[in-house]
């Protein structure tokens, strides 16, 4: 397992794949019992992982409750990213979930609770609520921060004007760094391109990438009429059917069979390549040791650029305008010489 340091607001040096915890439990009715659970965060644990992301929703609180069990013995071998503002109940009152101040303060209590420690390393707000001030929001983790609750805020799930403005607060008022973004992140999700991942750079944030997998989709099992979250939790696979994931799974298919792999792996090591860190979600321990795989993988240029054109996504404007402009520019370099300050051609 290899390391980097998480965003330029950040010295943390975490694993460069994260385990997440959306399967750690039974409650949604699939997912991972406690000794599966336990097999999978030691695995980890012994191949070098020490970044485990989590949220109070998932597994409605079971999630951070194992999690909690595992690193009792060793809370400071390990950077513990959680969530809130979804609710850990079935049925959550309407003033437990959102991204306001209130939700904020009564989870992360909870979540500390579960998780049983005293500090939650990096907490998130999971999903825009579209209503909450950015300022609010902003202030709200800077307080946890100094409270010593939290010792770094993000956000996830966010539009990327959300998240500068967020960011821009932070800054010009003196509270502690938006240190980092989650977003859904895969060769099946490239939008994240468009204005997230830019955003996210220009600001200096980690970059954690959910379901690099595509909720199982990329490993190509469902090719073989195999069952899994697509098929016993479709909620929470969004990319499922369509020609252009006929076409990305038979260039990942071809690229693994050139790089002795497998799919999954290879669509693993593409999500790193592009400087984020995977969040990867396994739900049984012969899943984890194939995820870890990826980390032996080494794709050449060559293989990254076929994977990005077959998965590639309209940027929209004004990205395409730019990008026309910018090659325009290039275009007539060799004449800018020949043209004076004022626009007129020179004798």
């Amino acid at each position: 397992m290899r390391y980097k340091i998480f965003g330029a607001k950040t010295g943390l040096k975490v694993s460069e794949l994260a385990l997440g915890g959306g399967m750690f439990g039974t409650a949604w009715g699939y997912g991972a019992a406690p000794n599966e659970v336990r097999a999978i965060l030691q695995a980890f644990s012994d191949a070098g992982g020490n970044f485990i992301d989590t949220a109070d929703n998932y597994q409605l609180g079971e999630s951070e409750r194992e999690i909690g069990k595992f690193i009792k013995p060793n809370r400071d071998g390990f950077v513990i990213a959680s969530k809130f503002s979804r609710g850990a109940t079935a049925q959550p009152a309407l003033a437990a979930v959102g991204a306001n101040r209130k939700a904020m303060v009564q989870s992360v209590e909870d979540s500390l609770k579960r998780l049983g420690t005293d500090r939650i390393d990096l907490y998130f707000v999971h999903m825009d609520d579209g209503v909450t001030p950015m300022e609010e929001i902003a202030r709200g983790l800077d307080d946890l921060t100094r409270a010593g609750k939290i010792i770094y805020g993000g956000l996830s799930n966010f539009p990327a004007w959300r998240v500068a403005t967020a960011a821009s607060i932070a800054q010009l008022r003196g509270w502690t760094p938006i240190a980092a973004l989650q977003t859904e992140y895969s060769l099946l999700q490239r939008t994240t391109e468009r204005e997230l991942l830019p955003m996210a750079e220009g600001f200096g944030l980690g970059v954690m990438g959910w379901s690099p997998l595509g909720g199982g989709l990329l490993t190509g099992k469902y090719r073989k009429g195999e069952t899994g979250r697509a098929t016993d939790l479709k909620a929470s696979v969004l990319h499922y059917g369509g020609e252009r994931n006929d076409a990305i799974l038979d260039v990942l298919f071809a690229v693994a069979e050139e790089s002795g792999s497998n799919p999954g792996r290879i669509a693993i090591a593409w999500a790193s390549a592009k400087g984020v860190i995977p969040v990867i979600g396994p739900r049984t321990r012969a899943q984890l040791d194939d995820n870890l795989a990826a980390t032996s993988v080494k794709l050449s240029a060559e293989q990254i650029q076929r994977l990005d054109d077959v998965s590639a996504v309209d940027l929209g404007y004004p990205h395409e305008l730019l990008a026309a402009d910018a090659q325009r520019a290039t275009m007539t370099a060799g004449h800018w010489s020949e043209i004076d300050f004022t626009g007129r051609a020179v004798a």
